[in-house]
């Protein structure tokens, strides 16, 4: 389908009247709706009548009382995407690590548990050290750092912006 002349002014026409993309297609015949849109931008055709059915506001639909189930909700205020409604979990036990089983970097090998403690920026900074299994990590670290999926420790508080 090729634009000619004729079929250029019967779309000016059309959409000079109001009719929608859609319509001035079946009208036309042969084209698309996005062919119809596409010619009528590349023609920089705007200003369009409206139509009477588009300048009166639709009617709202009633609705009956028996179709609808009204549920109470807690009034909260503010972005409410953040909010959660958690308990918060306890901390989990801290064990307290021996100093003669505490290692340094260095002293690291396969057998001994990786396990950071503190800042390490800071002097007191070490590793666990203690018997590892079969992973990095002593038993109490591993179950700690290898939880499944569902049982996993999040931050659940509250977004706090300070």
């Amino acid at each position: 389908m090729s634009w000619t002349d004729e079929r250029v002014a019967l779309l000016t026409k059309l959409w000079a009247d109001g009719l929608s993309a859609s319509q001035i297609a079946a009208e036309l015949g042969g084209i698309t709706r996005n062919a119809v849109i596409g010619k009528v931008h590349r023609l920089g055709l705007s200003g369009r009548a409206k139509s009477p059915s588009s300048t009166s506001p639709r009617p709202r639909k009633t609705r009956s009382s028996g179709h609808m189930l009204r549920v109470s909700r807690p009034a909260m205020r503010g972005n409410t995407a953040l909010a959660y409604d958690y308990q918060e979990e306890p901390e989990p036990e801290l064990i307290e690590i021996p100093l003669e089983q505490r290692k340094t970097l260095l002293q690291l090998t396969e057998k001994t548990c990786h396990w950071p403690v503190g800042d390490p920026g800071s002097g007191d900074f070490f590793f666990c050290g203690g018997e590892a299994s079969d992973s990095p990590y002593c038993t109490f670290h591993s179950r700690v750092a290898y939880q499944p999926p569902s049982d996993r420790r999040r931050d659940k508080r509250p977004f706090r912006n300070s």
